[in-house]
């Protein structure tokens, strides 16, 4: 399974990637990845007008977007919108970072778990 990220390279410019997590056949309900260790998880509500600029990740997370969406620039100047259902592993934890702002006029929901040192992927 292939999902966006967005990491910092040695001079600290952020930018955009794909983690790959590898899938096992996991019988009659489908394939599976190995049990991944999680730190904290954070709910959080973003208000409609929401407009963070540049920032690192505060630590290696993933975000589970759950309603409303967002717009995600890094350092090249690239965007990318996610929304409800998208997941994105965040790990630009030095150097620039990123800016992410509400988009459409929408409040959103969303969920942060942290990642331990040694997430593989």
């Amino acid at each position: 399974m292939k999902i966006p990220r967005i990491y910092h390279d040695e001079h600290g410019k952020s930018h955009f990637g794909e983690a790959d997590i590898p899938l096992t056949d996991g019988g009659p309900i489908g394939l599976l990845s190995e049990k991944i260790p999680a730190g904290s998880i954070i709910f959080r509500e973003t208000p409609a007008d929401y407009n963070f600029k540049w920032h690192p990740a505060p630590a290696r997370q993933l975000l589970f977007i759950l309603k409303g969406r967002a717009e995600f620039t890094v350092s090249s100047g690239e965007r990318h919108v996610f929304g409800a259902g998208d997941v994105l592993l965040l790990e630009d934890t030095e150097g620039e970072g990123h800016c992410s702002r509400a988009m459409y006029n929408e409040v959103r929901h969303s969920i942060f778990v942290t990642l331990p040192d040694g997430f593989p992927y």
